[in-house]
């Protein structure tokens, strides 16, 4: 069998590079993306891996940048298409929240995933598998306490986007994945959350390799279980 390929955009720390490390781990190849010219725990993933690991640069709210990726992987087949990369700006009513504001959180986790999905489609194989990253607070069922008003408005059309995504190309074989990583202490979760990365990360990759060709769309956490939309 010939080693399995997976572009993580948004892999330079904390989930996004608990997923690079754990796809490494388990023998694929993995694509990581890093905005600016940094050094980041990818770099050190990379160095360590022999090759396997190739970091690229990206920021996804630049669609220039997000078309010069694509033309460099063009001749590359994806088995794995995951955009990870999300943004926050605080606990703000949704009446003080400046729109600019508004407008970076809406523009960095609906958008712009989207458009990288968008892009990169061709590349992924026929039966391979597209996820982004969304969580619960997406959710519109399971809002009952409110918060986080901006954060949970661009997870909902984020999973919004997805469905409309899913419908228009209905007629291709890939797995469609929205998931939930958990409550992970991370600087979007906080340093209470209940869950390490460790904790959550091979339960993403797992519920991942589990619906591995099955088509359609699902919303699902990093234990595989559905969550209301």
């Amino acid at each position: 069998m010939s080693t399995r390929t997976a572009l993580i955009v948004g892999a330079s720390r904390t989930l996004g590079l608990g997923l690079a490390t754990e796809y490494t781990r388990r023998g694929w190849d993995v694509i990581g993306t890093v905005r600016g010219s940094g050094r980041t725990g990818l770099h050190e993933l990379a160095e360590a891996s022999g090759g396997s690991v190739t970091v690229e640069s990206l920021d996804m709210t630049k669609p220039d940048r997000i078309t010069a990726l694509r033309d460099r992987l063009a001749e590359r087949t994806l088995d794995l298409l995951f955009v990870n990369a999300a943004t926050t700006r605080g606990d703000i009513p949704i009446g003080d929240v400046p729109e600019e504001m508004f407008t970076e959180v809406m523009v960095t986790n609906a958008l712009s995933p989207m458009r990288v999905v968008e892009s990169f489609r061709s590349l992924v194989a026929p039966t391979g598998t597209i996820g982004v990253m969304s969580s619960t607070q997406g959710s519109v069922g399971l809002n009952t306490n409110g918060g986080q008003d901006v954060y949970r408005a661009s997870k909902s059309a984020l999973n919004q986007l997805m469905r409309g995504y899913a419908a228009r190309h209905a007629d291709a074989a890939h797995t469609l994945l929205l998931i939930c990583p958990g409550h992970v202490r991370t600087e979007l979760g906080g340093p209470d959350a209940p869950l390490s990365i460790d904790q959550s990360v091979p339960g993403v990759v797992d519920t991942i390799d589990r619906h591995s060709g099955e088509p359609g769309l699902r919303f699902l956490n990093h234990q595989g279980r559905p969550v209301p939309w």
